[in-house]
């Protein structure tokens, strides 16, 4: 089994830090790796505190009164020069319990008022993102969104529009724009289940 030896924090920001680590690789060789986490110090990690605590919420959010339109936001991210469309996210602020990030994160992004549901854990516990990079994870909060959109709220370091999308414009954007991957395979699923996207939330699984 591969095993780490060491870390050493190489930044030190407040919402994301680059560490690096010394490692074995299961045959002994010895492997530099490189994790970006949302951590202040090396003792608040996954790999110390081996806690699943969402570091962050998406917010999958239906809109309308037939709730056959879903929120989205085009957002400019350094990481492209570009813009992407995503879901409503914001960090968990410390102390602060996910579904109320979420509620805040919808004001503040999109001006709208966000009623969450209440689901099985299993469907909105926190999850990792891109594990390959980060030990970020996050969970998800779903639920219905009303109100007029207002921008106003927003930080000086967001640049983004919202979108109240149809289906008939959610297939283009998934034909013809960028989309962050989890509201990719999420917007899938909005297409296909016409009647209520959230009606996977409410069945029962017999397993559990």
């Amino acid at each position: 089994m591969p095993e780490i030896k060491g870390i050493q924090k190489l930044t030190d920001s407040k919402f994301l830090n680059m560490y690096q680590l010394d490692a074995r690789n299961r045959k002994g060789g010895q492997v530099n790796y490189f994790v970006a986490s949302r951590a202040r110090e090396i003792s608040d990690m996954k790999i110390s505190t081996r806690d699943q605590k969402p570091d962050g919420v998406v917010i999958y959010s239906l809109y309308g009164e037939k709730r056959d339109r879903v929120v989205l936001i085009r957002q400019y991210r350094y990481t492209l020069d570009d813009y992407i469309y995503e879901f409503p996210a914001g960090l968990v602020d410390p102390g602060e319990e996910f579904h109320q990030t979420a509620i805040r994160e919808l004001k503040e992004e999109t001006g709208l008022t966000f009623e969450p549901l209440k689901v099985d854990p299993m469907y909105e516990k926190a999850y990792f993102t891109t594990i390959g990079m980060t030990d970020e994870c996050c969970a998800t909060a779903y639920g219905y969104a009303s109100g007029q959109v207002d921008t106003r709220y927003l930080e000086d370091n967001e640049e983004l529009e919202i979108v109240l999308a149809d289906r008939a414009e959610v297939r283009r954007i998934l034909k013809e724009e960028r989309v962050a991957i989890m509201c990719a395979y999420m917007l899938m699923h909005f297409l296909e289940d016409t009647d209520d996207p959230f009606a996977f939330l409410k069945e029962k699984d017999e397993r559990l």
